[in-house]
């Protein structure tokens, strides 16, 4: 047992506990359907600012900044696609919302005139369909801007106060 750790490949008790909790150690990793659940339970406007500060990523900002910056338009057709909803319980067979938001833009009018519209098309559905089915949901409604009617007080004026955005949906300067 002394010997596995002092093993370079194997964590000693110490380093496991220390690490607990941290994701990609077993443990599951928050969906954005499970924060944008928070933001809808908080009690009022200043604790869904204070929940959407706490997991404030890149990529959070990224759906919500889609969902609600009217500048951005959907370079996908009106409605929800066709798609087989994944179904697996979360934390297994699913991509995660947080890792594919990376290639939102593709979707984004402008933004990609190398890829046709029926590649797009498949690249969403099939992003949709790779997604456990709340953050799925979470996709479209960003993509149909309907966040709001999801998610009760989860409103423009709340996400532009929570990240310190202006009516353009920066941070000025």
């Amino acid at each position: 047992m002394a010997e596995q750790a002092r093993h370079p490949h194997l964590m000693n008790p110490a380093s496991m506990k220390t690490n607990q909790g941290t994701a990609g150690m077993g443990q599951t990793v928050e969906l954005m359907s499970e924060i944008l659940k928070k933001v809808n339970n908080a009690k009022d406007k200043p604790k869904k600012i204070q929940v959407l500060r706490e997991h404030a990523t890149a990529p959070l900002k990224q759906v919500l900044k889609g969902a609600f910056d009217p500048n951005i338009a959907w370079d996908l057709p009106v409605g929800d696609p066709p798609y087989i909803a994944n179904e697996a319980p979360i934390g297994t067979e699913h991509g995660l919302l947080r890792n594919e938001s990376k290639r939102l833009w593709h979707f984004v009018k402008g933004a990609d005139n190398a890829t046709n519209k029926v590649q797009k098309e498949k690249m969403f559905i099939q992003m949709l369909e790779g997604l456990h089915t709340d953050e799925a949901q979470v996709l479209l409604g960003m993509k149909n801007k309907s966040l709001n009617k999801m998610y009760k007080g989860l409103t423009e004026s709340v996400v532009k106060e929570a990240f310190g955005w202006n009516d353009k949906f920066v941070r000025p300067e």
